[in-house]
């Protein structure tokens, strides 16, 4: 062995942790225990091979969709200002919610001082589209033409209500962050069809208006207590699309070769003498990062698309970082054999100026997510690819703070909302779930998120009591303990 080597190993053990101590079963006690723990990795690690993920991985059952683009809307829309529409409640107006709807629900602090919740009736006009008839706002023309396409959820619930609980609920199935999240699991189950780019992306859409944004955070992407390659790779909206993804200037890829191979050799002795998995997550993130310097520029080189790319999603998607942008990203993404795209697109907290701010918001992704059904049904992807569109919750009929005929704010509202989905193998042109008269309580078919887990895992091909990873002596599921269901009636 090389001398400066075998010195940066004996140097590396001096350094060594108390897990550390336990990997090399210089205890004992400590080295069943972990072996347990490990649910057998441990013998993996130790002959230098990189660990096997647990729990049920591969499909359980042929898949109808194999990739996922899920369109978060950060902040919560108005389902009442969108799609469930309520003309009745224009008689409503400026009357106080009766207290026999609201049934004791608790509030934010943001309106539960308030002395009065005066209804607030959508200012913007509604027409039934398609042959399924769905009622939706004018202010999404675009949209209303692949109305037949989608399938639309007027009945989703949550008991978060506020924004960092609810994105996480709704990400991970926890209100409590650093649970692996929804793309983390469809990475881990499924793997990537394009070893060149990662199994998992993320995006943060820049909206047009940004008047009241919510903060992002890389924990509703992380992959939690699974390993660390499952968590997503976030794409910048400026500059390079990752970081570092460029070599250093004189620095060429032969010498980056070198370097990459050298640590290599590094980190599977050092897993070796350890056993510490993440060691195999630093080998195979370093290797992508190598492959992905080939990868990323064709990937990202969309001023090659042809003419009709930006008639379908806009000339707003020639702008990078821009929601179309982002939409036509995705689409290049599975095109390649991306698994899972998430892309979050800001400014749909709407406690104030609904009025002023729904129009850019509708604007912002009316073209490019009809663009995204089109394109990817033109192109035979949309059976095996499922579309998500939807927030972290609802919003109040009634308004928050100063109230006209042309413009209120509403508060967040968890106990139901709009959510639609499209293309893998669910039904389009179905509308599924009722509200009441005020879109204040589901009325006729509820999806709870743990069922709305359920069935897009299904939809992946897993059955989501069987997908599991060991963790704390738990098989830990996306969808937790409590009973959760596929719908089956969202399903074509």
């Amino acid at each position: 062995m090389n001398p400066a080597l075998a010195q940066l190993i004996r140097q590396r053990r001096l350094l060594e942790s108390r897990r550390a101590f336990l990997g090399q079963g210089m205890n004992v006690l400590g080295g069943a225990a972990l072996a347990s723990l490990m649910g057998g990795m441990a013998s993996d690690l130790a002959a230098g091979e990189p660990a096997k993920p647990l729990g049920a991985v591969g499909p359980h059952f042929p898949p109808k969709a194999k990739h996922v683009i899920y369109l978060h809307m950060v902040g919560g829309p108005a389902q009442m200002d969108l799609f469930d529409y309520k003309p009745g409640m224009q008689e409503w107006y400026d009357k106080d919610l009766p207290e026999s709807i609201r049934a004791g629900q608790r509030l934010t602090t943001m309106t539960s001082g308030q002395k009065r919740f005066p209804i607030a009736p959508s200012k913007f006009t509604f027409k039934q589209q398609g042959k399924c008839g769905m009622w939706m706002n004018d202010l999404l023309p675009n949209l209303a033409t692949v109305a037949d396409d989608i399938c639309w959820m007027r009945s989703l619930h949550t008991e978060a209500i506020n924004h960092e609980p609810a994105i996480s609920q709704l990400q991970t199935g926890n209100q409590v962050t650093g649970r692996p999240c929804l793309g983390s699991w469809a990475s881990y189950g499924l793997g990537s069809l394009n070893q060149n780019l990662p199994a998992f992306v993320v995006m943060v859409a820049i909206p047009s208006n940004r008047e009241q944004e919510q903060a992002i955070s890389g924990r509703v992407w992380s992959s939690g207590y699974l390993p660390g390659e499952y968590t997503g790779v976030s794409f910048r909206s400026q500059g390079d699309p990752i970081l570092f993804i460029n070599n250093p200037p004189g620095v060429s890829s032969e010498v980056r070769r070198l370097t990459l191979d050298g640590l290599g050799d590094l980190n599977r002795i050092t897993a070796k003498q350890i056993g510490d998995p993440e060691i195999h997550t630093r080998i195979t993130q370093y290797e992508m990062a190598y492959r992905m310097q080939a990868s990323v520029p064709e990937l990202t080189a969309i001023d090659q698309e042809p003419a009709s790319t930006y008639e379908l999603y806009g000339e707003e998607a020639k702008k990078p970082g821009s929601f179309a942008n982002s939409v036509l990203m995705a689409r290049r993404l599975v095109e390649r054999g991306v698994r899972f795209v998430q892309i979050y697109h800001n400014n749909w907290d709407h406690h104030g100026n609904l009025g002023g701010r729904m129009p850019s918001q509708c604007k912002d992704i009316d073209q490019p997510c009809a663009g995204l059904i089109k394109d990817l049904k033109s192109r035979g992807l949309l059976d095996s690819t499922l579309i998500i569109w939807g927030g972290e919750f609802g919003r109040t009929i009634y308004s928050q703070g100063g109230l006209s005929k042309d413009n209120y704010g509403r508060d967040h509202h968890p106990r139901c909302f709009t959510m639609w989905m499209a293309g893998g193998g669910v039904k389009a042109g179905h509308i599924h779930g009722e509200t009441d008269d005020f879109s204040y309580n589901i009325i006729k078919d509820p999806i709870h998120i743990r069922d709305f887990h359920a069935t897009i895992l299904n939809q992946l091909g897993f059955n989501h009591e069987r997908l599991t990873y060991r963790y704390q002596g738990l098989d830990a599921r996306l969808t937790g303990v409590e009973k959760a269901e596929v719908i089956k009636a969202l399903l074509a």
